[in-house]
């Protein structure tokens, strides 16, 4: 599986000094279908610790996510900051997700030649 993060969430992720190992975390618990909140259509929501604290209070990560195929980190928020996705919001991510997993591998190259996404290196090669 392939795991990428688009620019705005590389710069969130950055900013709030989470690892590349916790978004690996993240996916593998998908993978193990344990997945803190399912939107349909390909979104999903999962929790991510703050460093040396619980999941709890830590922070909330959208990730496009296709099962044994590519995930999409694209947006990350902390949990005191917004309690939830609104509906609005669900939709452009579900609108999202649909385009990102229909970019052909060339298109996906293109995206991360033009640093749009970035791959995310799990335990020594990607996903």
């Amino acid at each position: 599986m392939r795991v990428f993060k688009a620019k705005g969430f590389a710069k969130f992720a950055s900013r709030q000094n989470i690892s590349d190992d916790k978004l690996c975390e993240a996916v593998a618990d998908a993978v193990l279908g344990q997945i803190d909140a399912d939107y349909g259509g390909g979104v999903i929501k999962q929790r991510v610790s703050r460093s040396g604290e619980g999941k709890s209070g830590g922070y909330r990560v959208i990730v496009c996510f296709r099962q044994a195929q590519r995930a999409f980190f694209v947006h990350g928020f902390a949990k005191s900051d917004q309690a939830n996705l609104d509906s609005a919001e669900v939709k452009v991510y579900k609108r999202l997700a649909k385009i990102l997993f229909a970019l052909s591998d060339e298109e996906l190259e293109k995206a991360l030649r033009s640093k749009d996404f970035t791959e995310v290196q799990c335990d020594g090669k990607a996903g």
